[in-house]
């Protein structure tokens, strides 16, 4: 992956090697979430078990603790997030996006709380997420969208992709963008069709 951004700091990388994953949903976003917890479980985990040698060597020269993280996935809703930064005495606007600050005092709060170093936090206002974003069946004002946090920095983001075409033309026409540019992409859900979908397999 190559981005050709002006980030200077060890939260943007220019150029990096990631993965993406993409999943058919059953019931709830909530299922790629067990998805993401059960796989980043297995890469701390990894990480500690098979490369503890090299560990110990960074360790000694630059002290550290390993990572804590739950059994089962911790997931902070949006409303309760916002709730703990401003009962702990921090700024933090419902609708508006969280500042590096924030992010990190909500990662304090969150390992004082739950005692681990990896959350997830979900239910992020619609109007900071881009508009393929699904929006909160309870709340169109919030979206199925969710970031993931080791220690107060965020490493991923993540959201239910919107698949209903007058929702998508909604939101397109909200945040003032044309319609026009993305037509063949709208329309291609008039016909059923999933974003990728057969290019697995070779299909065009």
């Amino acid at each position: 992956v190559f981005r050709a951004e002006n980030s200077n700091t060890r939260r943007h990388l220019c150029e990096f090697t990631g993965l993406d994953f993409e999943m058919a949903i059953n019931e709830h976003y909530d299922e790629a979430l067990q998805v993401c917890h059960t796989m980043f479980k297995h890469i701390f985990n990894g990480l500690e078990e098979q490369y503890s040698k090299e560990i110990e060597v960074i360790r000694a020269q630059y002290p550290s603790s390993p990572l804590t993280f739950t059994d089962e996935p911790c997931i902070i809703h949006w409303h309760d997030g916002i709730k703990m930064l401003n009962d702990a005495g921090h700024d933090a606007d419902v609708m508006d996006d969280l500042s590096g600050a924030h992010e990190l005092a909500l990662g304090a709060i969150v390992k004082e709380k739950y005692g681990t170093d990896f959350f997830m936090l979900d239910k992020y206002p619609s109007g900071i997420r881009p508009f393929y974003t699904m929006a909160c069946p309870e709340d169109e004002n919030f979206s199925n969208s969710y970031d993931m946090f080791i220690r107060g920095q965020e490493i991923c983001s993540g959201a239910q992709r919107c698949h209903d075409v007058a929702m998508l033309e909604r939101n397109i026409a909200s945040k003032g963008m044309g319609l026009e540019a993305l037509q063949s992409y709208v329309d291609s859900f008039r016909h059923g069709c999933p974003p990728h979908a057969g290019a697995g397999i070779g299909l065009d």
